[in-house]
């Protein structure tokens, strides 16, 4: 009897907006014969089974995918073994936990910003107090258009105290990668320097929680990046420096007060650091590359033969004033050099790798190199940070230095796209930087990239000959979409920000492997796409300020859609205003201010079905899986929106008055109406994660605004699991939870009543 109720569910589910009375009965025939909703989801024989990896205990986790973000600093207290800090320029700081060799975050309970941007991710600088372990300090700010603020901890990160400076901070800005803008003075816990990007020198004399500007240290309005370096010396306590990048080195001779330019000190400094015998040593992002000052006078101590004119990453030794560590900057596959005579001679130091992340290719070693760091406790073993990873070392003196990844815990790439097909692989990933995954296990790193397959030819700026590292992948996957018949079939878009190349590939085993469209039309920037139903070769795409596409060959041939105004700007840009019917291979949706545009001749052509939306500048725009003509539109402040009649009348969802976010899950067990998620807000001013289940006339609370996951950008919900619900970020990767509907409480309201507080076991974030 089940398999005939089931059959009879999905026919009707395909047309609910016939009969609402005839789904009712239906109800009532699944609810008598099917097993309860407290059954174990696996004893659905309709459901896949589950990820093994995925964890089934209450709240959000992360996938691991092991790093894939900036790291632009790293901290080692002077005193403490083992204590260890890092800042990421959009994924917050992270302390080192030696103990279970794991980066434990340490700024989630920071003030949040708005639901998809999170200000307080952005690194900006961190300092330690000499004297104190447990006191530690970090300047949070993603961009400059707004103020950071400077936060103090008693207990190493575990709770915070906000201070009163407010001035513009870049965490996620130039030069983030450089620099070391916040200092505790070894000598006094109350004395604090900070270097800001657009409002000079500041200065504390309380331990931080309240500042004053220094007022002859000028820095020129127009220099974005500021006072980029300030220090102290070690065994002088009136003595403290200052670079200003472009300008040049300053001195202070009264504890900060005063400031004085060094004269003939180089303009670009990177780094500075002040050794135990009063040498300061700098690198510069221009030639002299490595420079020092001592004795009045500055040197040129530059390794030689030199073509690139960065160098980044500086060292000094804890207990050997002359010997340092030096990196090249700005630049992949970078040199490090070693120095036990002051910079007189260098050694170059061969590297090998010890990879703990499958995906990381070798040549991301050392790739735009941020922070070089020896261990005070055992200066053999050194730390260094890069432009993807956390690399150390137990023995910088070998010959060769052996250097393994530390990224356990560290999550922190910026996503542009999921899916969860019906079949095939649970999840598959569109990121920033790194390409894309194939998820086969949540709580391990993904084996490889997604890529794709050789063709031997080159494709306008495309290089698909060689066999580099970068050649096969694109840097940015902005977009993924499967074919709802033929789930196997998958298209993905993206290309190199950084060669100014875009292109799509198609897929025919899930994603396993990839081949690049035949023909790939010049100089666009392909953004979304969304498939046929009913056929894989059939797709749409739209591009970056310029008019929409459509194949229906798999990308040999492409006509330009008439009737749709030229896509939004990209690639920065998260709104999905572009979805395929959930049955009809000829009808395709487009969503722009206030308009619902739908094409019934395959995406030859669109007009507009529905003009008196609201104009919404978030939105997504999603159809409902092997259901005709049904439409959920989040418009974020907005609220939400249903149609059920392929968009020719929308219905405002009064129960949900912000929606942010929505997506389209897996039914339930016993259940007709695929699940409904929207990350936004009730009328009753709860914020967080709703479901329905009954097409949205009564709705239940998931997960408080607390409970999620910070500055989420994407929501998807599995089409194979019921509940299992995934939310990219901007910068702290990919989170998921899986729904225990055991444990929710039962709601009777309807309509446009409060929503139900159920399921209050969520852990906050």
């Amino acid at each position: 009897m089940n398999e005939v109720v089931n059959k009879i569910t999905k026919i009707l589910a395909a047309y609910r907006y016939w009969g609402i009375a005839l789904l009712s009965l239906l109800v009532a025939l699944s609810g008598y014969f099917m097993l309860p909703e407290s059954s174990s989801f696996g004893q659905n024989s309709l459901v896949a089974p589950v990820n093994s990896s995925i964890s089934s205990s209450p709240g959000w986790h992360s996938v691991t995918l092991g790093a894939g973000g900036y790291v632009t600093g790293i901290y080692l207290h002077p005193t403490a073994k083992d204590l260890a800090y890092i800042r990421t320029d959009n994924g917050g700081f992270y302390r080192w936990q030696a103990n279970q060799q794991h980066w434990q975050p340490i700024a989630n309970s920071l003030p949040r910003g708005f639901w998809d941007y999170d200000h307080n991710s952005g690194g900006e600088a961190l300092g330690l107090d000499p004297q104190n372990p447990d006191l530690v300090y970090i300047a949070v700010g993603k961009y400059t258009a707004q103020p950071g603020t400077i936060y103090k901890s008693l207990d190493r990160g575990s709770t915070w105290q906000a201070t009163d400076l407010s001035v513009p901070m870049g965490g996620d800005e130039d030069k983030r990668w450089a620099g070391d803008r916040l200092v505790v003075s070894p000598f006094d816990s109350n004395l604090l320097l900070f270097g800001s990007r657009r409002h000079g020198l500041w200065r504390s004399l309380d331990g931080g929680l309240s500042w004053q500007r220094v007022s002859n240290l000028k820095v020129n309005p127009d220099n974005h990046v500021g006072v980029l370096n300030v220090a102290f010396d070690p065994q002088k306590s009136q003595i403290a420096y200052a670079s200003v990048y472009r300008d040049g080195v300053y001195q202070s001779r009264d504890s900060g007060v005063t400031w004085s330019k060094l004269p003939d000190s180089p303009p670009k400094v990177m780094r500075l650091k002040v050794a135990q015998d009063g040498t300061v040593y700098v690198t510069s992002s221009e030639a002299p590359q490595v420079v020092k000052y001592q004795n009045g006078r500055w040197s040129d101590i530059s390794p030689s033969g030199l073509i690139h004119e960065t160098f980044n990453g500086l060292s000094l030794h804890p207990q050997a004033a002359q010997t340092l560590l030096v990196s090249e900057g700005e630049k992949g596959r970078a040199k490090i050099y070693y120095s036990n005579n002051g910079g007189k001679r260098w050694q170059v130091k061969s590297s090998s790798i010890k990879q703990t992340v499958p995906w990381l290719a070798p040549e991301f070693f050392n790739d735009h190199s941020s922070a070089i760091a020896f261990d005070p406790q055992n200066p053999q073993q050194v730390w260094l940070a890069d432009w993807f990873s956390v690399w150390h070392t137990d023995n910088i003196d070998q010959s060769t230095v052996q250097w393994s990844n530390r990224v356990k815990g560290i999550e922190q790439t910026v996503l542009f796209s999921l899916i969860s097909p019906p079949e095939g692989g649970i999840l598959l990933s569109g990121i920033a930087d790194q390409d894309g995954f194939y998820h086969q296990q949540f709580a391990t790193p993904p084996q490889s990239r997604l890529g794709f397959q050789q063709r031997g030819v080159s494709l306008n700026k495309l290089n698909l000959t060689g066999d580099r590292f970068l050649d096969n992948y694109f840097q940015d996957t902005y977009h993924l979409a499967y074919c709802q018949h033929a789930p196997q079939n998958l298209v993905r878009v993206g290309g190199k920000r950084w060669r100014d190349s875009y292109m799509g590939v198609t897929s025919s085993d899930g994603g396993l492997s990839w081949q690049p469209w035949t023909n790939i039309p010049p100089d666009k920037l392909f953004m979304r796409v969304a498939i046929a139903p009913d056929d894989p070769q059939h797709f749409v795409v739209t591009t970056s300020e310029d008019l929409p596409l459509v194949t229906r060959d798999g990308g040999t041939t492409w006509q330009e859609v008439f009737g749709l105004p030229p896509g939004e700007a990209g690639p920065w840009n998260w709104n999905q205003p572009l979805a395929a019917d959930g049955v009809d291979g000829d009808r395709f949706y487009y969503y722009v201010q206030g308009r619902v545009y739908g094409s019934q001749d395959g995406g030859l052509t669109f007009e507009t079905i529905t003009s008196d939306l609201p104009v919404g500048s978030r939105f997504v725009l999603v159809t409902v899986p092997k259901v005709a003509g049904e439409i959920w539109l989040s418009l974020d402040q907005e609220g939400l929106f249903h149609s059920l009649d392929g968009g020719r009348s929308f219905a405002k969802v009064n129960s949900i008055t912000k929606a942010h976010l929505v997506t389209v899950g897996a039914p339930r067990e016993g259940k007709i109406n695929q699940s409904i998620y929207v990350y936004g807000q009730d009328q009753a001013g709860h914020s967080g994660l709703f479901s329905s289940v009954d097409g949205g006339q009564s709705w239940s609370q998931i997960n408080s605004l607390a409970a999620m996951p910070r500055a989420i950008k994407i929501l998807v919900a599995s089409q194979q699991q019921p509940g299992l619900i995934f939310a990219g970020t901007d910068g702290r990767g990919i989170y998921y939870q899986q729904l225990n509907f055991n444990r929710e409480r039962r709601s009777s309201h309807k309509g446009d009543s409060v929503l139900p507080r159920s399921v209050s076991w969520v852990q906050p974030m």
